[in-house]
């Protein structure tokens, strides 16, 4: 830096800078080259201005899941997550998130359709929010194995905001499933 630049500059005036935040995004696609696709909209994630890092899971296969519940004859999707370092706000990252969906195809026409690319914001630190433009952390994540299990495979003690431990959240779905008993009764799951 030259001198001139630096010159009357008061350290305590300039704006620290803002700490980075994990935020946890789940990736998924059941249309075109699944594995490329969701390969591709990892480096895009990593790419992002104010994004320090990005750890990816391994991908998963997974039952296409509709309105009406699991579809075994839909085309099934290709699973992970991804954990974010970044800076940037939750509403801008999940606009930036949104983009990329976008330059991959993917189309908003139905409800829980086929896409060529899902990106959800999972959760972002501990921020809860139920702006309907921005509900964390994702309102359906602890229901989801194809979020947890994944998530759970890089962050052993991830946490869930307002539902607790993902291992927990995990094993409780997986009995539920079993068992057929609701997994939101499950004493080991905090609620809001």
């Amino acid at each position: 830096m030259s001198r001139r630049l630096a010159q009357g500059v008061d350290a305590a005036a300039v704006p620290a800078t803002p700490a980075s935040v994990r935020a946890v995004v789940a990736l998924g696609a059941n249309l075109g080259d699944r594995e490329r696709t969701l390969r591709e909209a990892i480096a895009e994630i990593a790419a992002l201005p104010l994004v320090t890092s990005v750890r990816a899971s391994a991908m998963i296969e997974s039952v296409a899941v509709t309105l009406e519940g699991a579809d075994p004859s839909a085309p099934g999707y290709l699973n992970g997550v991804a954990l974010v370092d970044t800076t940037l706000a939750p509403s801008v990252l999940l606009a930036m998130l949104h983009a990329i969906e976008h330059r991959h195809g993917r189309e908003r026409a139905q409800r829980w359709g086929s896409r060529t690319l899902d990106l959800d914001l999972i959760a972002y630190a501990d921020v809860r929010s139920e702006a309907p433009e921005l509900l964390l952390p994702h309102p359906r994540a602890a229901q989801r194995d194809f979020v947890l299990r994944p998530w759970l495979s890089i962050d052993p003690d991830a946490h869930l905001p307002g539902v607790g431990r993902v291992d927990a959240a995990l094993a409780a779905l997986e009995r539920a499933e079993a068992g057929g008993a609701e997994a939101s009764t499950h004493p080991g799951i905090e609620r809001p």
